[in-house]
This record gives C-alpha cells, sequence and structure tokens, in this order.
C-alpha cells in the first residue's frame, strides 16, 4: 500500500482522459512545449547579449584640459580657519 503501482498509474490515465478528452490533453502538452521552447529562447537571448556586452567595453571620454578638484575634509577644515 505504499507504493503506487502500475494498474493505479493506468487508472488515473483512464480517468484523466475521460475527463478531459484526447484532444485537450494534446492541447494543453502543445502549450507546454511552447512555453519550454520559448523559455529556452528567453536563455539565449539573455546569453547573447551578456557577451555582446562583455566584449564592448564603455570609454569615457573626457576634455584633455579638464581637472578635477579633490581635497580632503582636513584641507577643507584648515582652509576656513
Amino acid at each position: 500500500m505504499g507504493s503506487i503501482g502500475i494498474w493505479q498509474i493506468v487508472i488515473i490515465a483512464v480517468v484523466v482522459v475521460l475527463l478531459f478528452g484526447r484532444g485537450k490533453i494534446s492541447e494543453l502538452m502543445g502549450d507546454v512545449a511552447k512555453g519550454i521552447n520559448s523559455f529556452k529562447k528567453g536563455l539565449n537571448d539573455d546569453d547573447a547579449e551578456a557577451k555582446e556586452k562583455a566584449e564592448d567595453p564603455k570609454v569615457i571620454d573626457h576634455a584633455p584640459g579638464e581637472s578635477v578638484n579633490a581635497q580632503t575634509k582636513a584641507e577643507d577644515t584648515a582652509k576656513k580657519d
């Protein structure tokens, strides 16, 4: 009684076919297959985009005469006093 036998699986399958019909079950399986294919396609698209981003590094352009003033907090307080 602890495990499911082959006859129990057959009876469940027959009940499911009688309830839903063969057409509805095959339609459901087709929808499941389309969903799996769509999922795989999405994964492949994500991988392709990640490879493009890895191959195309971003470059930051700056003007050659541009300077940046970075002062420490100690320098700021010394100037104020």
